[in-house]
């Protein structure tokens, strides 16, 4: 993966993303506001970190102990887990959670505690997948294991025909994957690959650094709830791995039913790596919003259904996508570009299954 050989277009419709820019600002100028989190960011990270932490306090201290409790205290984790990642986490490791560096850096590894290694993660997600969006080779967000086919430049096989079916369940194991073997497979591949990594350590100090951290989360998710919850450590290791099906399920959707559906492109660059469009007009190909009415919705999930404004201002936080997104659609129509919107999210996950059969066939 040589990453310098994509270039994108600086002569396509410059003046679209500078038009935006200079309105994103005057907003931010004129209502005399941060571009960082506000208070209704501090108040969803006490929200999403009780909900993660309170029922296993709960737990570990007797307090539920029936085997329906318990079983449904991991899943309101699951829920917790993918909450601090989307509205934590996200924010914290885009440098936008606040304006001070070290409370960003502090949240940002808040990905420990659900089982991720920052490093692995800041360089997957805030350079190959916002900086090469749905680039087949590049974006490692559609880049699953094989009998996933997110791109139309995949190699199709037979079992594909069914990943409409299954796909589903794989979502759910995402989380778990990242929390056992894919980071060190990962860390591997980029230091393969010479990847270098958002971070001054050597690649084997950050495999120390990984495996201190996994001991760790294992011992607080794992082992701790097998020696203090008094039931059979089976009921233990299942509502484990229920809590992370839950998470990565929720992650799992909402992340590609803004990439992986039938309204975006899948845009390949030229024999000499050069892109048909400029960066930002890119970025309106290859990602959709949904569900821009569901407040609620939104708030829950980190901000994360206005896709097309966080890849377009990923230094922005996501408490200020709603108000922003206006100006995103009003310039992009003015310049005659499109702008990828379902009004709610069954329709956007309807889009995504669509797809996903799609890719299965041809």
């Amino acid at each position: 993966m040589i990453n310098s050989k994509i270039k994108f277009s600086v002569q396509i419709q410059p003046d679209f993303i500078n038009e935006l820019r200079g309105k994103v600002k005057e907003y931010f100028d004129t209502n005399k506001i941060s571009k960082y989190g506000n208070a209704n960011l501090v108040l969803k990270t006490i929200f999403m970190i009780s909900l993660y932490m309170a029922p296993y306090f709960l737990m570990v201290t007797g307090v539920i102990t029936s085997i329906p409790w318990i079983l449904f205290s991991w899943m309101i984790m699951g829920v917790g887990m993918a909450g601090v990642g989307m509205g934590i986490m996200h924010d914290a490791n885009h440098g936008t959670y606040s304006k001070n560096s070290r409370i960003n850096g502090i949240l940002s590894k808040s990905l420990y505690f659900l089982g991720g290694f920052p490093p692995n993660w800041q360089y997957q997600h805030n350079t190959l997948h916002h900086g090469f969006t749905n680039i087949e080779g590049h974006d490692d967000d559609i880049a699953p294991i094989g009998f996933l086919r997110f791109s139309p430049h995949k190699p199709l096989y037979k079992i594909h025909r069914y990943q409409y079916f299954y796909a589903w369940f794989f979502y759910g194991l995402m989380t778990l994957s990242w929390s056992t073997v894919k980071d060190f497979n990962q860390l591997y591949k980029f230091k393969e690959d010479r990847t270098a990594l958002p971070t001054n350590k050597s690649y084997s100090q950050m495999l120390t650094v990984m495996i201190i951290w996994k001991i760790i989360y294992y011992t607080i998710f794992l082992v701790i709830p097998l020696l203090a919850i008094s039931i059979s450590w089976y009921w233990i290791v299942l509502s484990y791995c229920i809590m992370h099906f839950v998470s990565g399920l929720i992650l799992g959707v909402i992340f590609q039913s803004a990439h992986v559906v039938t309204d975006v492109e899948f845009p390949l660059p030229d024999e000499n790596g050069n892109m048909e469009n400029n960066w930002a007009i890119h970025q309106l190909l290859t990602t959709s919003d949904f569900a821009p009415k569901s407040r609620i919705f939104s708030w829950m999930i980190g901000g994360l259904n206005y896709q097309v404004e966080h890849h377009l201002f990923p230094n922005i936080s996501h408490v200020h996508y709603r108000k922003i997104s206006a100006l995103v659609q009003k310039t992009a129509e003015k310049y005659g570009l499109p702008y990828h919107v379902q009004p709610n999210f069954f329709l956007a996950l309807s889009s995504h299954a669509k797809m996903l059969k799609n890719l299965g066939r041809y």
